[in-house]
């Protein structure tokens, strides 16, 4: 018996959860539900892609064998890998076959993988380790323990974690879902009460004097995080995110479950959906753009029939970033017959967008190439015809002058602006202001100008695509005014109307629903 190689290091948490979903995604995809099945070995060393080696045979000839590291993949490669992999098993199934809500689980629960949930695995990525970790290393073996969480990393400057008095309970399970909701105990409630009255004071200096008594309250760590970034203090604004979301990670149910997809929570208590937006937010912003897609994913998983926070208008925008152009495109297919989402002008021009680039990977087959660059072309000019009210003002924030032709033709004038709907100005301003830095490239821009040229050919030859386009906006319903409060950008929120303006929006409750839960009332001061 050959002599025992000294082991490697343990493997990560990330590390772990990621070799146990993949060795069940490929027992799934294999149909192999009992654990004996064994597939036949292949030449060689007689081993799978992915699989552990076996322990070697005693045997007087037995030779020790070293590990290969696998090679590093591309961008490209991880794209073509991601859409040939067995997570995309949803392909070949029909709606019928499945629920609408059961289909929709199944597509966003595949890749909430736990290590695509932290920062500093992506960061690693980009710069590698040593650029990102430096000196923490070995600072780290010699740390206290720290309770494991899989939202945010917890860090030695936060105050020791005492009980918050908020748990979650689980209320039933209907459809093959969980259904969820925060409960507010008797201590919790009257932190709650006096954080109320901070807030009425109008005094910043209250909430920081309740944080210091309660480090661990999230609707002051929400309000506090929103003062810090308005007084440019990002870091402590996000330090205060992912701080509340700590806390409310600890108040996890036992049977809560991030990634299985059949977890619902109940935005009447919304601080858990809104800590994972604005930590979205800061991750979009601090180059993060893989990790803050898969929080959005979490997000829809957590209420995909209502979306409370409108996470449908933001999950195109992070896909170009982090260029996931295939999940973005299967995405749209799998949830255009039930959610009709050509009608957003955001899928409208992100889907071809995504189209075009997957045309302009060298690492695809020519006949894929050409097969999206045919998509790209219909859709986009679908996109132009069903909304002309998009060009201009994304030229404009490009800074492109366009043509004379162009400029002149009354189709994309300034009567396209003025004769829509105030709600899709909403929807075309948020989108114009977010995603119009992934326009300026010159090959997009050349692309766009021809499509641009053929859309008034046919206008102008009184085609029947132009002249039977209909949009369906009459007003915006409340999810998507809150989602325009959060992002914060200046066209979209100019847009808003003065019903919702002239009420006061607080950070930790913004624009709460009709119908929201008051489980317990304010004693009269």
């Amino acid at each position: 018996i050959p002599t025992e190689e000294p082991e490697d290091e343990p493997p990560s948490r990330e590390e772990q959860a990621g070799s146990r979903l993949s060795t069940w995604d490929r027992d799934t995809a294999g149909g192999n539900k009992s654990n004996g099945a064994v597939s036949k070995e292949t030449e060689g060393d007689g081993q799978r892609d992915g699989e552990e080696a076996e322990p070697p045979v005693p045997s007087s000839k037995a030779r020790k064998k070293k590990k290969k590291r696998k090679p590093k993949k591309t961008p490209a490669e991880e794209t073509l890998h991601e859409a040939q992999s067995p997570w995309c098993w949803w392909r070949g199934l029909e709606c019928e076959a499945l629920g609408y809500t059961e289909l929709m689980v199944a597509f966003l629960s595949c890749f909430n993988l736990f290590r695509n949930l932290n920062p500093e695995n992506e960061l690693k990525r980009y710069f590698g380790a040593r650029a990102v970790l430096g000196d923490q290393r070995p600072r780290q073996r010699q740390r206290q323990y720290i309770y494991s969480t899989w939202l945010t990393t917890p860090k030695n400057t936060w105050p020791r974690y005492s009980r918050t008095g908020m748990a979650m309970k689980l209320l039933e399970t209907r459809g093959g879902a969980m259904h969820f909701t925060f409960e507010h105990h008797r201590e919790y409630q009257q932190v709650q009460f006096k954080f109320l009255d901070a807030v009425e004071s109008m005094d910043p200096n209250n909430i920081v004097l309740l944080l210091q008594m309660n480090p661990y309250h999230v609707d002051s760590l929400l309000q506090l995080s929103d003062m810090c970034r308005m007084q440019e203090d990002q870091e402590m604004a996000r330090d205060l995110i992912e701080r509340a979301l700590y806390s409310l990670e600890r108040t996890f149910h036992p049977v809560f479950s991030l990634t299985r997809g059949i977890s619902r929570l109940d935005y009447r208590r919304p601080a858990f959906f809104l800590a994972l937006f604005k930590h979205l937010m800061f991750l979009e912003k601090r180059g993060c753009p893989r990790t803050a897609l898969e929080f959005c994913k979490l997000i829809l998983n957590l209420d995909p029939e209502n979306d409370p926070l409108c996470v449908l208008l933001l999950i195109d925008f992070l896909s170009l970033r982090a260029r996931k152009y295939s999940f973005l495109t299967c995405f749209f297919e799998e949830w255009e017959s039930h959610r009709n989402l050509s009608q957003l002008p955001n899928f409208a021009f992100s889907v071809p967008l995504a189209y075009f680039f997957l045309s302009q990977q060298e690492e695809c087959l020519e006949q894929e190439r050409g097969q999206a660059r045919e998509k790209a072309a219909r859709l986009i000019q679908l996109a132009l015809v069903m909304f002309p009210s998009v060009l201009m003002p994304l030229l404009d924030r490009c800074s492109v002058q366009p043509d004379a032709r162009v400029a002149s033709h009354p189709f994309f004038g300034l009567n396209a602006q003025i004769s829509q709907p105030p709600a899709l100005n909403q929807l075309t301003s948020l989108y114009v202001g977010r995603t119009y830095s992934l326009w300026k490239d010159l090959g997009v821009m050349a692309w766009l100008e021809t499509n641009v040229h053929e859309v008034l050919r046919m206008v102008d030859a009184r085609d029947p695509l132009v002249e039977e386009r209909k949009t369906r906006y009459q007003s915006a319903p409340r999810n998507i005014y809150r989602h325009i409060i959060l992002s914060e950008i200046k066209e979209a929120t100019a847009a808003l109307p003065l019903e919702v303006t002239s009420q006061p929006v607080m950070g930790f409750d913004p624009l709460p629903p009709l119908d929201s839960i008051i489980s317990y009332t304010r004693p009269e001061r």
